[in-house]
């Protein structure tokens, strides 16, 4: 099983990022899964229509432990399944320990045994990496960590700062940073900052997207590029982009 980790600053385009991934992945006829690990929940949006679904710490709060996995999982585009593990009530509660608690249920009603699925995707707020934002990295649910980021000065703050995180846990045979993923904003430099960003953090750049109207038209519709446009420029960058992740991920393990 092909277990990856997507971090990136909020906003940087992390999650459609992810879904389309997901999309192209089982495109390729993999059988796919997506974690959305953010209070917002709304990391799978586009795979479903932009449809509301409970996450799991609402299915925890409202039923405890004996929610069945098929309230935890929705069918998405390509038949992804669609996990959301959510957050607490706002102002109550710490988001991390959110993400760790819907994790661990997941493993409890031994979704992974049972789904099977070929490729787990990880999509990770990466502005604070600790406690449960870290959990992916340090607790052996990824092997591979991908890093979302644009030129700009917060974005290469953030992704320095998840890259360092990756780093600490390395020697306890956690997960590995897999490389860079640029998702250009069309900054002054643009290129030569993340590549610098690359360097500094002995990492690569494993693949670039431009920036393009595609996306935000698809997102309007609710819907993955490669589902709303598959004959677009922007839908071939993405499905380049999952061979060159799936490429980088199989250098050490696959």
């Amino acid at each position: 099983m092909i277990k990856i980790a997507i971090y990136g600053k909020g906003g940087i385009g992390k999650s459609t990022t992810a879904s389309n991934l997901s999309a192209a992945f089982a495109a390729m006829g993999k059988r796919v899964m997506q974690i959305g690990c953010d209070p917002k929940a709304d990391s799978t949006t586009l795979l479903h229509g932009g449809t509301p679904r409970k996450t799991v710490l609402d299915l925890i709060r409202e039923k405890g432990k004996t929610i069945a996995l098929d309230e935890m999982i929705t069918r998405g585009y390509g038949g992804v399944y669609c996990v959301e593990a959510g957050g607490p009530t706002p102002g109550m509660g710490c988001a991390g320990r959110g993400i760790i608690a819907a994790l661990e249920t997941l493993e409890e009603k031994e979704a992974f045994s049972i789904l099977r699925p070929d490729i787990v995707l990880y999509d990770v707020l990466g502005d604070v990496v600790c406690g449960g934002f870290a959990m992916p990295i340090r607790e052996g649910y990824a092997r591979k960590v991908f890093v979302v980021t644009s030129g700009e000065n917060m974005a290469i703050h953030a992704a320095a700062n998840i890259a360092m995180a990756v780093e600490n846990f390395k020697s306890r045979g956690y997960a590995s940073l897999g490389g860079i993923i640029l998702n250009r904003r069309g900054v002054p430099r643009e290129q030569e900052k993340v590549e610098e960003l690359a360097a500094d953090t002995g990492s690569r750049i494993v693949g670039a997207l431009h920036w393009s109207e595609t996306v935000q038209r698809a997102e309007e519709l609710k819907k993955t590029v490669i589902e709303a446009f598959p004959e677009s420029e922007m839908a071939g960058e993405y499905r380049t982009l999952a061979e060159q992740v799936l490429a980088a991920y199989g250098e050490d393990d696959a």
